[in-house]
């Protein structure tokens, strides 16, 4: 299935992508796709979608989980990003948090923080926990999988690596993580890792990828996470990101300015599209 959240932001309503890719409305048969009731989607396969309302019109999708509990990002987990900025590679998942207060639909509007000049673009694979993980088995660790979505782990570089502190300041900017634009559950994704990423900046491709290069699998992340804290449904884990971020561009960076326009793309899990605009 593909599960939706749309209308303004704050008043979303629940809505699944059909198979000729229309919207259909579910608030009949669910209140929300949230922490509180993502336990509850796997019965929303028995449903006639035939049946289900269509929504007309263009629609504003949010994030795809409302009341996101942790925003959790893996950092430098593919082996020639870390190259391209000239990082090690991690031993172990490098993990960062991301603020739920940067979190906007897939479509909405990116701002750039006032005075910076080193915003950047991450496209990543996202995923949704399903059912509460503690000490989760590598083997064992996607059957705790909701499903998949695309994240934009928006940065802002001089933030996240001059200013005193950890990463999570250059992480954490309002609009800095949009989510969506559909939770595909884990069903239809039958191995994440063989996904294929991009992203495209004003119509030139940036970033290409595919998740088979993941230093740390989706599994390996998953259970390495649960041995120290517990994964509760609805917290998203944003897995990393292939080459091609503008702080690796040589020999002179390239950096998000007003007017800007990303296009990300990961299989099976839509489109995002984003513009870019100062803060105000």
């Amino acid at each position: 299935m593909k599960l939706v959240r749309y209308g303004k932001t704050g008043q979303e309503k629940p809505g699944m992508i059909d198979n000729e890719g229309k919207l259909r409305d579910l608030s009949k048969h669910i209140d929300d796709i949230t922490p509180a009731t993502i336990s509850q989607i796997s019965r929303l396969k028995k449903l006639e979608i035939k049946k289900l309302k269509l929504v007309s019109g263009k629609q504003r999708f949010g994030p795809p989980v409302g009341n996101i509990g942790k925003f959790m990002c893996i950092g430098l987990n593919y082996s020639d990003h870390a190259a391209e900025t000239g990082a090690s590679i991690p031993e172990h998942p490098l993990l960062f948090m991301k603020a739920n207060s940067a979190i906007i639909g897939a479509n909405d509007t990116v701002s750039i923080p006032r005075k910076s000049k080193t915003t950047d673009w991450e496209v990543e694979l996202g995923v949704v926990i399903g059912r509460k993980a503690k000490y989760v088995s590598k083997e064992d660790a996607l059957k705790y999988v909701a499903g998949y979505t695309i994240c934009n782990d928006v940065s802002e570089r001089t933030f996240q690596k001059q200013l005193t502190g950890q990463w999570t300041k250059g992480k954490s900017c309002d609009t800095f993580g949009p989510i969506g634009p559909w939770l595909v559950t884990r069903d239809e994704i039958k191995d994440p890792q063989n996904l294929d990423l991009s992203l495209d900046l004003n119509g030139k491709r940036m970033q290409t990828g595919n998740t088979s290069l993941m230093i740390f699998t989706v599994a390996e992340i998953i259970s390495h996470l649960s041995q120290m804290f517990t994964l509760y449904p609805g917290d998203v884990i944003s897995t990393g990101t292939p080459p091609g971020v503008g702080a690796g561009i040589k020999p002179k960076p390239k950096f998000l300015k007003v007017g800007d326009t990303m296009e990300l793309h990961i299989s099976g899990l839509g489109h995002q599209k984003q513009k870019v605009k100062m803060d105000k």
